[in-house]
Protein backbone atom coordinates (compact mmCIF):
# COMPACT_ATOMS: atom_id res chain seq x y z
CA UNK A 1 0.00 0.00 0.00
CA UNK A 2 3.20 2.23 0.36
CA UNK A 3 1.06 4.69 2.55
CA UNK A 4 -2.33 4.36 1.26
CA UNK A 5 -4.96 3.93 3.95
CA UNK A 6 -6.89 3.07 1.07
CA UNK A 7 -6.96 1.63 -2.48
CA UNK A 8 -9.50 1.28 -5.27
CA UNK A 9 -8.00 -1.20 -7.88
CA UNK A 10 -11.04 -1.28 -11.14
CA UNK A 11 -13.54 -0.91 -9.33
CA UNK A 12 -16.60 -1.59 -11.65
CA UNK A 13 -20.31 -1.12 -9.74
CA UNK A 14 -23.68 -1.84 -11.62
CA UNK A 15 -26.98 -0.62 -10.02
CA UNK A 16 -30.21 -1.91 -11.49
CA UNK A 17 -28.81 -2.31 -15.08
CA UNK A 18 -27.05 0.51 -15.31
CA UNK A 19 -23.24 0.28 -15.20
CA UNK A 20 -22.08 3.35 -13.01
CA UNK A 21 -18.70 3.21 -12.35
CA UNK A 22 -16.36 1.76 -15.16
CA UNK A 23 -13.16 0.55 -13.62
CA UNK A 24 -12.59 2.89 -11.13
CA UNK A 25 -8.45 3.09 -9.46
CA UNK A 26 -7.18 5.62 -7.04
CA UNK A 27 -5.15 5.39 -4.05
CA UNK A 28 -5.81 7.76 -0.35
CA UNK A 29 -3.03 8.61 1.34
CA UNK A 30 -2.82 8.14 5.19
CA UNK A 31 -3.44 11.09 7.21
CA UNK A 32 -5.44 14.56 6.34
CA UNK A 33 -8.30 15.37 3.37
CA UNK A 34 -8.40 13.78 0.55
CA UNK A 35 -11.18 15.23 -2.07
CA UNK A 36 -12.83 13.06 -5.08
CA UNK A 37 -14.34 15.77 -7.58
CA UNK A 38 -16.55 15.37 -10.32
CA UNK A 39 -19.65 16.86 -12.00
CA UNK A 40 -23.42 15.66 -10.92
CA UNK A 41 -23.99 12.20 -11.31
CA UNK A 42 -19.93 11.42 -12.21
CA UNK A 43 -20.07 8.45 -9.74
CA UNK A 44 -18.67 10.28 -6.73
CA UNK A 45 -21.52 8.98 -4.28
CA UNK A 46 -21.33 5.41 -5.85
CA UNK A 47 -17.53 5.08 -5.31
CA UNK A 48 -17.96 5.52 -1.22
CA UNK A 49 -21.06 3.75 -1.27
CA UNK A 50 -19.38 0.71 -3.33
CA UNK A 51 -16.22 1.43 -0.54
CA UNK A 52 -18.93 1.20 2.57
CA UNK A 53 -20.06 -2.44 0.89
CA UNK A 54 -23.83 -0.33 0.56
CA UNK A 55 -23.73 -1.15 -3.20
CA UNK A 56 -21.32 -4.30 -4.64
CA UNK A 57 -18.87 -3.75 -6.75
CA UNK A 58 -19.23 -6.28 -9.87
CA UNK A 59 -15.60 -6.44 -10.15
CA UNK A 60 -12.17 -5.03 -8.93
CA UNK A 61 -11.14 -4.80 -5.46
CA UNK A 62 -11.15 -2.15 -2.34
CA UNK A 63 -8.42 -2.85 0.49
CA UNK A 64 -8.33 -0.95 3.13
CA UNK A 65 -4.86 -1.25 4.34
CA UNK A 66 -3.73 -4.75 4.11
CA UNK A 67 -7.53 -5.85 4.11
CA UNK A 68 -9.34 -6.73 1.10
CA UNK A 69 -13.00 -5.75 1.89
CA UNK A 70 -15.18 -5.23 -1.37
CA UNK A 71 -16.84 -8.36 -0.15
CA UNK A 72 -17.56 -7.37 3.40
CA UNK A 73 -20.99 -6.29 5.08
CA UNK A 74 -21.27 -2.55 5.39
CA UNK A 75 -21.44 -3.71 9.52
CA UNK A 76 -17.95 -5.55 8.96
CA UNK A 77 -16.40 -2.48 7.25
CA UNK A 78 -17.65 -0.24 9.69
CA UNK A 79 -16.06 -2.46 12.45
CA UNK A 80 -12.82 -1.72 11.38
CA UNK A 81 -12.78 1.77 12.01
CA UNK A 82 -14.69 3.27 8.87
CA UNK A 83 -17.47 5.64 9.01
CA UNK A 84 -19.53 6.72 6.64
CA UNK A 85 -21.57 10.32 6.38
CA UNK A 86 -23.87 10.33 3.98
CA UNK A 87 -25.04 13.18 1.77
CA UNK A 88 -28.69 12.68 3.52
CA UNK A 89 -26.31 13.11 6.50
CA UNK A 90 -28.50 9.66 8.18
CA UNK A 91 -29.53 10.94 11.40
CA UNK A 92 -33.11 10.29 13.26
CA UNK A 93 -35.44 13.31 13.45
CA UNK A 94 -37.26 11.83 15.97
CA UNK A 95 -34.59 11.15 18.15
CA UNK A 96 -32.75 14.11 20.43
CA UNK A 97 -29.12 15.25 19.51
CA UNK A 98 -28.24 12.56 22.98
CA UNK A 99 -29.65 9.76 21.89
CA UNK A 100 -28.65 10.15 18.02
CA UNK A 101 -24.76 10.29 19.35
CA UNK A 102 -25.59 7.43 21.49
CA UNK A 103 -26.36 5.27 19.37
CA UNK A 104 -22.95 5.56 17.81
CA UNK A 105 -21.40 5.65 20.90
CA UNK A 106 -19.67 2.19 21.28
CA UNK A 107 -22.37 0.28 24.20
CA UNK A 108 -24.03 3.93 24.39
CA UNK A 109 -21.26 5.14 26.42
CA UNK A 110 -19.51 8.62 25.91
CA UNK A 111 -15.98 9.44 26.74
CA UNK A 112 -15.90 12.37 28.27
CA UNK A 113 -12.90 14.00 26.86
CA UNK A 114 -13.96 12.96 22.91
CA UNK A 115 -17.28 14.55 23.85
CA UNK A 116 -15.95 18.12 25.37
CA UNK A 117 -13.72 17.91 22.16
CA UNK A 118 -16.63 17.14 20.05
CA UNK A 119 -18.55 19.93 21.51
CA UNK A 120 -15.81 22.33 21.27
CA UNK A 121 -16.21 21.65 17.29
CA UNK A 122 -19.81 21.83 17.41
CA UNK A 123 -20.98 24.07 20.43
CA UNK A 124 -24.55 23.92 19.02
CA UNK A 125 -24.74 19.61 19.76
CA UNK A 126 -24.10 20.92 23.79
CA UNK A 127 -27.00 23.85 23.31
CA UNK A 128 -29.10 21.36 22.04
CA UNK A 129 -28.35 17.93 23.43
CA UNK A 130 -31.85 17.48 24.63
CA UNK A 131 -33.32 18.69 21.73
CA UNK A 132 -34.96 16.48 18.64
CA UNK A 133 -32.58 16.41 15.72
CA UNK A 134 -35.75 17.06 13.29
CA UNK A 135 -35.76 20.89 15.23
CA UNK A 136 -32.35 21.36 13.73
CA UNK A 137 -31.17 23.78 11.53
CA UNK A 138 -29.79 22.24 8.30
CA UNK A 139 -26.43 23.37 9.62
CA UNK A 140 -26.57 21.96 12.90
CA UNK A 141 -28.08 18.71 11.31
CA UNK A 142 -24.63 18.52 9.19
CA UNK A 143 -22.45 18.89 12.11
CA UNK A 144 -24.31 16.16 14.18
CA UNK A 145 -23.98 13.45 11.35
CA UNK A 146 -20.22 14.58 11.59
CA UNK A 147 -19.95 14.24 15.18
CA UNK A 148 -21.85 10.71 15.22
CA UNK A 149 -18.92 9.79 12.54
CA UNK A 150 -16.10 10.57 15.46
CA UNK A 151 -17.93 10.05 18.47
CA UNK A 152 -15.42 6.66 18.41
CA UNK A 153 -12.24 7.50 16.80
CA UNK A 154 -11.41 6.30 13.67
CA UNK A 155 -9.58 5.39 10.82
CA UNK A 156 -10.77 6.59 8.01
CA UNK A 157 -13.93 8.91 7.39
CA UNK A 158 -15.83 8.97 4.10
CA UNK A 159 -18.18 12.65 3.79
CA UNK A 160 -20.52 12.46 0.84
CA UNK A 161 -21.30 16.97 0.48
CA UNK A 162 -21.10 17.93 3.53
CA UNK A 163 -21.81 22.23 3.02
CA UNK A 164 -24.81 21.03 0.42
CA UNK A 165 -27.15 24.31 1.11
CA UNK A 166 -25.34 25.25 3.96
CA UNK A 167 -24.54 29.13 4.85
CA UNK A 168 -20.98 30.50 3.93
CA UNK A 169 -20.63 31.42 7.86
CA UNK A 170 -21.65 27.74 8.52
CA UNK A 171 -19.23 26.36 6.07
CA UNK A 172 -16.08 28.48 7.49
CA UNK A 173 -17.07 27.13 10.65
CA UNK A 174 -17.51 23.63 9.17
CA UNK A 175 -13.35 24.20 7.39
CA UNK A 176 -11.93 24.55 11.27
CA UNK A 177 -13.87 21.88 12.32
CA UNK A 178 -12.55 19.56 9.22
CA UNK A 179 -8.84 20.38 9.89
CA UNK A 180 -9.51 19.45 13.20
CA UNK A 181 -10.66 16.59 12.65
CA UNK A 182 -7.99 15.53 9.86
CA UNK A 183 -5.60 15.61 12.72
CA UNK A 184 -5.94 12.20 13.88
CA UNK A 185 -8.99 10.80 11.21
CA UNK A 186 -7.95 10.10 7.26
CA UNK A 187 -10.62 11.76 5.36
CA UNK A 188 -12.04 10.79 2.02
CA UNK A 189 -13.97 14.38 1.04
CA UNK A 190 -16.68 14.27 -1.85
CA UNK A 191 -17.62 17.97 -2.37
CA UNK A 192 -19.13 20.19 -5.05
CA UNK A 193 -17.74 23.43 -2.60
CA UNK A 194 -14.40 24.42 -4.55
CA UNK A 195 -13.52 27.08 -1.87
CA UNK A 196 -14.05 24.15 0.73
CA UNK A 197 -12.29 21.42 -1.15
CA UNK A 198 -9.52 23.77 -2.02
CA UNK A 199 -9.03 24.80 1.59
CA UNK A 200 -8.76 21.28 2.75
CA UNK A 201 -7.56 19.15 0.21
CA UNK A 202 -4.00 17.85 -0.01
CA UNK A 203 -4.52 15.26 -2.86
CA UNK A 204 -7.89 14.99 -5.71
CA UNK A 205 -9.16 12.56 -7.76
CA UNK A 206 -11.34 13.70 -10.16
CA UNK A 207 -14.09 11.21 -11.84
CA UNK A 208 -16.26 11.91 -15.05
CA UNK A 209 -18.96 9.00 -16.68
CA UNK A 210 -17.50 6.67 -13.33
CA UNK A 211 -14.22 6.77 -14.73
CA UNK A 212 -10.73 8.23 -13.04
CA UNK A 213 -9.65 11.10 -15.32
CA UNK A 214 -7.01 12.86 -12.93
CA UNK A 215 -5.36 12.11 -9.53
CA UNK A 216 -2.50 14.52 -8.14
CA UNK A 217 -2.17 17.40 -5.49
CA UNK A 218 -5.23 19.61 -5.08
CA UNK A 219 -2.00 22.77 -4.82
CA UNK A 220 -1.47 21.63 -8.48
CA UNK A 221 -5.09 21.71 -9.55
CA UNK A 222 -6.38 25.09 -7.99
CA UNK A 223 -3.13 26.99 -9.42
CA UNK A 224 -4.17 25.48 -13.20
CA UNK A 225 -7.00 27.22 -14.56
CA UNK A 226 -7.33 25.29 -17.88
CA UNK A 227 -7.05 22.01 -16.06
CA UNK A 228 -10.04 23.21 -13.65
CA UNK A 229 -11.92 24.11 -16.96
CA UNK A 230 -10.88 21.11 -18.97
CA UNK A 231 -11.65 18.74 -15.98
CA UNK A 232 -14.87 20.33 -14.20
CA UNK A 233 -15.69 22.89 -17.00
CA UNK A 234 -15.40 25.75 -14.12
CA UNK A 235 -12.53 27.47 -12.40
CA UNK A 236 -11.96 27.10 -8.91
CA UNK A 237 -10.99 30.74 -8.87
CA UNK A 238 -14.28 31.47 -9.70
CA UNK A 239 -15.56 29.86 -6.47
CA UNK A 240 -15.47 32.00 -3.43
Amino acid sequence: MSGAILRLDDIHTDIAQYQVLHGVSFDVPEGGVHVLLGRNGAGKTTTLRTIMGLWRARSGTVVFRSQEITRLHTSDIARLSIAYVPENMGIFGDLTVEENMRLAAARGRFDDSRLQRIFALFPALERFWGKEAFALSGGQKQMLAIARAIVEKRELILIDEPTKGLAPAIIRNMIAAFREIAKETTILLVEQNFHFARALGQGVAVIEDGRIVHRGGMAALAADEALQTRLLSLSLEGHP
